[in-house]
């Protein structure tokens, strides 16, 4: 029978810790946000800004303004055009327009719609040698005429810097002289808050790297990274990878920032030693919990989305079909194609060990795993089409002869007989059947990948599949389907959003050795499916700090930082094969688990790390006017939530000793999921400071890269 949802997304008031706001007196304060992805989408930072805007819009109103790059599709497409409410951004925009520098301002058409400030970069060029010479008598930082992107963000930077100026200027000349808080994120903001610094703007300054940049380009290169940080010569790694000035902009702004904040415990270790700063603070990334919350509906909308992607994989694996959809679980691992830092390397030598242990214990649940990582292809593959063909093909003939029985027998019991069934159907009825049934036939192997490969002999995912020999052939218990092209509802081959597949699925893996956050794991946990992520993720950090049996409650932490790669291997194929192992009542709790940490992801409670630290920069910057105490605790603690009554310490302890079907229900499994939401609510653990930045643990001597 199912289960019905008890603990609804607002209902974890007693669990969360009483959140007391830092009296912040924000009607005499203008809060500006600085970043590259300000109406303009490149990766994650963009979804970060995006969805914490509307609580940052709730606490400071039309005092809270986000500045970036001005591209006119954007803007025609994004934002709503207006005039400025204050008239200090309007004289200081007036300032830079009338000297030849466009600047556009509107309301951005996302949740909240803050204001935005969006500088033009293509009418200011023509300032860049000048501002280049500037840059280098502020801070000896010089930039190659060839690298774009640093001179477009040195640009940016100027125009920033300029505006802050005419803004302080115009404030300083009013009675009321409203505090100015700037947040900058990541490097490409960094010569904006390096030039106001310099220049002695009275504003507090907040800057925040979401991952350091010389780490990404080492963990790229499958460097043995968190056992070397403290070894490596920055500057000559740097040098080698022909970006010591960005890092140079990058280490900069860390230094001449008030506070400094990155995303995660294990980026915060990093920064410390690729930036020479500790952390002020950790701002977790959140999400937008409302928009993904289906209250008592997401077990619905779990069955509803599996059983669309049910219909593609019968297309998929039209005549190999000899597996039961049943008991077939879905599998998924999604992001940007690093195969490496994303540990898509490590999970398919997993699926391989996993597809052994099913074969050897004769276990007849399947996995289907998808592969969703976009890459360089010339269009779908034939075989892919012509599987979807098929199926609606078989499909339209089953209804067909459906209809024409349906109507036999209807007449049949109007006139009160029970029809024979040997002559209800006819023989042209047979035909047809038997012809559907041989366009099913097929002399080669459902494809493993959905696309053609514009390089296929040297595409990471593909040369390994070759390697460990999974190419969907009957015997294999693990199926791969790689699908190189992000989801899309308008795509005829999977019609479907990235969210309502992630509904759809059984488990998310990302076993990623570098990864600062991780939205993936996070976004599967409010939708309440299951995941894998690994203590070198933000966020597998964030769920061990909070969670006292992470596993219990559907995030599965494998261990890269202090295992080998042999035993993080095996302890991931074990996971996936506990997981393979439940019945499926006992997933249908394990989501409910899952689904109920929506709230730690939540803005609503991650918001207030940002509070504290731009309450933390305001004492900084004027220290007569604002005051926090630097030895009381922090009022962004957090909490850990209890290990669910109702299973063991181990997670692999609540499921059988042996195989079993995967929709056999174990009656006798004592749960109440009123009772356990109830627990939750009362059994927490004491408090503990969130927000300081550990040292960073002693290296292990078995520690290898993963």
């Amino acid at each position: 029978m199912p289960l019905s949802r008890s603990l609804s997304m607002t209902s974890l008031t007693g669990v969360l810790p009483a959140w007391e706001e830092d009296e912040l007196p924000v009607e005499d304060l203008l809060l500006f946000e600085v970043s590259w992805e300000v109406t303009n989408k490149v990766g994650g930072i963009y979804t970060v800004i995006q969805t914490k805007a509307k609580i940052t819009v709730d606490e400071w109103g039309d005092n809270y303004y986000m500045m970036g790059p001005y591209f006119e599709h954007n803007f025609k497409t994004q934002v709503e055009g207006c005039e400025p409410p204050n008239p200090a951004i309007r004289k200081a925009m007036d300032a830079l327009i009338h000297n030849g520098c466009q600047v556009h301002f509107g309301r951005w058409l996302i949740e909240g719609s803050p204001y935005v400030v969006l500088f033009d970069i293509g009418s200011a060029a023509w300032n860049l040698d000048r501002w280049k010479g500037d840059l280098w008598e502020t801070c000896n930082i010089g930039l190659p005429f060839h690298d774009r992107e640093a001179n477009d963000s040195l640009i940016l930077g100027s125009l920033i810097a300029w505006f802050f100026k005419e803004v302080s200027w115009k404030l300083h000349q009013w009675s009321y002289k409203p505090n100015v808080v700037s947040h900058f994120h990541e490097w490409q903001a960094g010569p904006g808050l390096i030039l106001s610094r310099s220049r002695k703007i009275p504003m507090a300054t907040v800057f925040t790297t979401h991952a350091t940049l010389l780490g990404r380009y080492l963990c790229a290169g499958n460097t043995d990274f968190y056992n070397n940080l403290n070894k490596f010569n920055i500057d000559k790694e740097a040098g080698e990878r022909q970006i010591y000035h960005r890092y140079c902009l990058e280490r900069a702004a860390v230094h001449c920032a008030h506070v400094f904040t990155t995303v995660s415990q294990i980026t915060a270790v990093e920064a410390n030693h690729m930036l020479h700063r500790k952390p002020d603070v950790v701002t977790p990334n959140g999400l937008n919990v409302k928009k993904f919350s289906a209250m008592h509906e997401f077990q619905n909308l779990h069955s509803t989305s599996k059983a669309r992607i049910q219909e593609f994989i019968r297309g998929h694996f039209y005549g190999h079909l000899d597996f039961n959809l049943d008991k077939t679980l879905i599998f998924f691992i999604a992001g940007r194609y690093e195969f490496s830092n994303k540990g898509a390397d490590l999970f398919l030598e997993s699926l391989s060990r996993l597809n052994y242990l099913l074969r050897v214990h004769r276990n007849d649940v399947t996995v289907v795993v998808f592969f969703i990582m976009p890459a360089k292809t010339n269009n779908f593959n034939v075989e892919s089409l012509k599987g979807q063909a098929v199926r609606k093909q078989l499909w339209d003939t089953a209804h067909t002869v459906k209809e024409k029985f349906g109507k036999k027998l209807y007449d049949a019991l109007l006139k009160g007989q029970i029809p024979d069934l040997n002559t209800i159907l006819d023989r042209d009825d047979f035909t047809i059947m038997k012809r559907a049934i041989y366009a099913t036939q097929r002399h080669s192997l459902p494809p493993v990948t959905t696309h053609n490969m514009l390089d296929d002999s040297k595409d990471p995912i593909l040369s390994n599949i070759r390697r460990i020999g999974l190419f969907n052939s009957r015997n294999d218990r693990i199926k791969i389907i790689f699908h190189p092209e992000f989801l899309s509802s308008t795509s005829p081959l999977l019609p479907m959003d990235y969210e309502d597949f992630v509904r759809g699925c059984n488990l998310g893996v990302f076993p990623s050795y570098y990864e600062p956050w991780g939205y993936t794991p996070g976004e599967c946990t409010v939708m309440g499916i299951p995941s894998v992520t690994t203590n070198l993720s933000g966020f597998g950090c964030f769920m061990e700090e909070h969670v006292s049996d992470p596993a219990a409650y559907g995030i599965y932490i494998v261990d890269r930082r202090f295992r080998s790669p042999e035993e993080s291997c095996n302890q991931l194929t074990q996971f996936m094969f506990s997981f393979c192992q439940q019945s499926r009542r006992q997933r249908i709790i394990q989501r409910n688990r899952t689904e109920r940490l929506s709230d730690l992801l939540d803005w609503k409670y991650l918001g207030r790390f940002y509070i504290h630290a731009r309450h933390l920069a305001l004492t900084r910057a004027f220290p007569d006017k604002f005051k926090m105490d630097p030895m009381a605790p922090l009022k962004t603690e957090g909490f850990r939530y209890p290990r669910p009554y109702s299973v063991p310490p181990s997670p692999s302890a609540s499921i059988h000793s042996t195989p079993h079907h995967s929709d056999v229900e174990d009656e006798d499994e004592p749960y109440d999921e009123d009772e356990e939401a109830e627990r939750d609510r009362m059994n927490i653990k004491s408090p503990f400071v969130l927000g300081t930045v550990p040292d960073g643990k002693k290296e292990q001597p078995q520690e290898s890269r993963n």
